[in-house]
């Protein structure tokens, strides 16, 4: 008999998609078959007062995608899981959005950064919730509400209010809460004292719950638009979280790389490192998997390559610029000679506009010779990218007193042969690289879990991974 089938809403900050994963067993051990059923694109809209997510319309594609899944395999599939980016959130009082969610890239969060810090110092702050320091941050962005967050009675992360508006239950999944900073990093549950300092009232902070979680069947007004009131279960509802869930690691000394619109580089531990050294550093401690700690560093990612593309090509399909940024890599990768690299971290990358005018203006501001022409500018992201990556891998090394014998690279940034190739180059160690659908896959193993199908331990969710999964080895050269 056929095991049944769950299905994986997995949001991404540039795009959304609905894929459906069966497990199939053999002699040689379970592997996960999936299926892509939705794909859609997620474009902010900016109004007067800001930069907003078009929450609704993701919603709306969410449920078509549902009902797809439904049509296609009706009666088949046992679950769903959400996941989506982290740190956005959206206010309710008596069950009603208050306003649209911001995006995390609006440029309100500045304000917020020096409200919270007036009230707290950044080395305080840092050993109570073990957070990188990045301006969007959800304790950052809710200093800025306002008379809102008095009215608010729930404060709901994007994952969890598309759950809500599908089931009524009002809940923080764990491994995304620990990105708002209001989660204690030693304890794993809500700090409320730091609520308060911050003037933030605790009755919005929903109740905690785990990966695997039961969150109800899909309420009356979704389950007659998708066919059926499917069951949601929560899964480890931060994308970052899900993909390293599906890292296809078989030893423990391994670092990984998530990259996608952000490159997350870390290691996987089994608690917080909280050190002065680990905060100057830019380290984050979030939740993972088995009450495992995901200690990471937030690149800028391929952000840098899809703002440069969408600058240059404004009017281009997004198969337009897939397919110019295969030409722009391959061009790219004949170019010889010395790249010299920039700071991809710096901040004056984070929001949207004219990327390639703002990397040449930073080789200009510290004496550097800028590249010439479009494919010179993509190997300069590639070669900055993979430099961060390969100097992130280092450092989470000596901060955690680890050794890593070799780079897991997954998600979208794993197709990219030239970054892989790079920062095997850059951090002198193996890359392993794909599955692409790693967030995805980590989204439907949890549920997978949940049901009993698979193994409940990280390494056997791994195992079924690299059994499904074709892996490419870029060796440092």
């Amino acid at each position: 008999m056929n095991t049944p089938s769950v299905a994986a809403v997995d949001l991404g900050a540039t795009s959304g998609r609905v894929i459906l994963g069966r497990i199939e067993r053999s002699r040689d051990g379970s592997r996960i078959e999936t299926r892509h059923i939705a794909r859609f694109a997620n474009d902010p809209v900016r109004t007067r007062d800001g930069l907003h997510w078009n929450l609704l319309g993701l919603y709306q594609e969410v449920l078509r995608g549902l009902a797809a899944s439904e049509r296609e395999m009706p009666g088949g599939i046992a679950s769903v899981g959400i996941d989506s980016w982290a740190v956005d959130y959206g206010l309710l009082r008596d069950g009603r959005l208050l306003g649209v969610p911001y995006h995390y890239r609006d440029a309100r969060n500045e304000v917020g950064v020096a409200a919270v810090h007036a009230q707290v110092p950044a080395d305080v702050l840092y050993a109570r919730n073990g957070l990188q320091h990045l301006p969007f941050n959800t304790l950052f962005q809710l200093a800025t509400e306002g008379p809102l967050i008095k009215v608010a009675d729930r404060m709901l992360l994007i994952p969890d209010l598309l759950a809500y508006w599908l089931t009524g239950a009002e809940v923080a999944e764990r491994t995304n809460a620990s990105t708002t900073g209001f989660l204690g990093a030693s304890t794993g549950e809500w700090d409320l004292d730091l609520a308060d300092a911050l003037g933030v009232p605790t009755r919005i902070l929903p109740a905690l719950v785990d990966p695997g979680t039961p969150l109800g069947a899909l309420s009356a007004a979704p389950a007659a638009l998708v066919g059926r009131a499917l069951d949601v279960v929560a899964v480890a509802s931060h994308d970052t979280a899900s993909a390293v869930a599906a890292v296809p690691a078989t030893r423990q000394d391994f670092a990984y790389i998530s990259c996608g619109t952000w490159g997350l580089v870390g290691l996987e531990l089994d608690g917080p490192v909280l050190s002065e050294a680990s905060r100057i550093a830019g380290f984050t401690n979030e939740g993972g998997i088995g009450d495992s700690v995901r200690f990471l560093h937030n690149v800028m990612g391929m952000w840098l390559l899809s703002e440069s593309l969408r600058h240059w090509e404004p009017a281009a399909t997004d198969a337009q610029r897939s397919s110019l940024l295969s030409e722009l890599l391959a061009d790219a990768g004949r170019l010889s000679g010395d790249v010299p690299v920039f700071d991809v971290d710096d901040p004056v990358f984070l929001p949207p506009g004219d990327m390639p005018g703002r990397i040449a203006a930073w080789y200009r501001t510290h004496g550097e010779r800028e590249p010439d022409g479009r494919a010179a500018i993509v190997r300069s992201i590639i070669e900055s990218l993979a430099q961060a990556f390969a100097d992130a891998v280092a450092t989470a090394a000596e901060l955690a007193d680890r050794s890593v014998s070799v780079i897991h690279i997954v998600g979208g940034g794993s197709q990219n042969a030239l970054l892989c190739q790079a920062t095997a180059n850059r951090s002198r160690l193996p890359v392993h690289a794909g599955p692409t659908e790693a967030t995805a896959l980590g989204n439907m193993l949890v549920q997978s879990r949940a049901l009993g199908l698979v193994g409940a331990e990280p390494e056997a969710l791994r195992a079924v991974v690299a059994r499904s999964s074709d892996i490419i080895e870029y060796i440092p050269r």
